[in-house]
């Protein structure tokens, strides 16, 4: 007989990844909409600050602006893409296609880092003094408050929902606010204390952090892409919970990939090669729930084993 206990209805506040599908589909589709706006605000605000200003630090912070309403649309259409479910065709859902967008922002990020760098060459080699520099202050300061609401929705956001695509979306904005105090340090020592190389010093700094940002989300979208395993610690704590069954002898050929918020978990469990298959069964329906109540939002596949027995091709667990 099944010994899983009933799962019963909770309406308290759900963990991290416990939202429902409906919920999380909503928090990440604000997502894109207020980055996407926030964006718009964010580009007309900082084309008047460099046509007062004619700072290539103020230049260099209106181009990221610009390509960050490009990732941020790109994000938009990747997300709605990816909350789309699985049908025939894509039987594992359409989750890569947040990684994909990753990608592609880390080539809008890494082009204007490039672009940046030769602006702020130039202008180092031929300085050009900074005016109204008090408007290009009040500028920015009303850029960070404005990025730093939407960074703390979109950390709220990445919480509840694990989305690679948010994730990405929020660390050039999280970058952005590093990058628009430097601005400010910037047009202070150029305008008001006659510093004239500061401007593009700090415009290659912001190049190179920029550069910096692409590099990071290049490596977290291909890690998704190739399937990568999922961290040691919790590739561990999924051996745990399973060796934790009194009747589970041990557990081999443990697999598992991630399309960001969803994991998909497989292993073999070895059991006694007398017992019956109905028993065989509710033990692996007992360890499956285990690890689902674990890892929340996981797909998790269970193959039984005689003890014992060797198996052909190699493992990895």
């Amino acid at each position: 007989m099944n010994d899983l206990p009933a799962r019963p209805a909770d309406t308290t506040e759900q963990p991290a990844h416990l939202i429902e599908t409906g919920s999380r589909g909503s928090l990440m589709r604000g997502a894109t909409y207020a980055s996407v706006s926030v964006a718009l605000v964010l580009i007309a605000l900082k084309a008047v600050g460099w046509l007062a200003t004619g700072s290539v630090a103020m230049l260099s912070t209106l181009i990221d602006s610009v390509l960050d309403f490009a990732a941020s649309v790109l994000n938009l259409l990747a997300v709605r893409h990816a909350l789309a479910p699985a049908d025939e065709n894509h039987r594992f859902g359409h989750g890569k296609a947040e990684p994909l967008a990753g990608l592609a922002q880390a080539a809008f990020i890494g082009g204007s880092a490039v672009f940046l760098l030769f602006q702020a060459g130039e202008r180092l080699i031929h300085p050009q003094p900074v005016e109204h520099g008090l408007v290009g202050i009040a500028v920015m300061a009303a850029s960070i408050a404005l990025t730093l609401g939407l960074v703390l929705f979109q950390k709220m956001v990445i919480r509840k929902t694990a989305s690679v695509a948010i994730s990405a979306d929020s660390l050039h904005y999280q970058g952005d606010l590093l990058v628009n105090a430097a601005v400010i340090a910037a047009l202070l020592l150029s305008d008001r204390l006659g510093v004239g190389w500061a401007d593009a010093v700090f415009a290659l700094g912001i190049a190179a952090y920029i550069l910096w940002n692409a590099v990071g989300i290049v490596r977290d979208s291909l890690d998704l892409l190739m399937d990568r395993e999922l961290p040691e610690a919790e590739r561990r704590r999924i051996r745990e919970i399973a060796l934790a069954h009194p009747e589970v002898i041990s557990l081999h050929d443990l697999r598992t990939r991630s399309t960001g918020p969803h994991r998909f978990i497989q292993f073999h469990l070895e059991l006694d090669g007398h017992m019956s298959l109905l028993r065989a069964h509710d033990i692996s329906e007992r360890v499956m729930y285990e690890v689902e109540q674990a890892f929340p939002g996981s797909e998790v596949l269970i193959h039984e084993d005689p003890a014992g027995i060797q198996e052909r091709r190699a493992t990895f667990a």
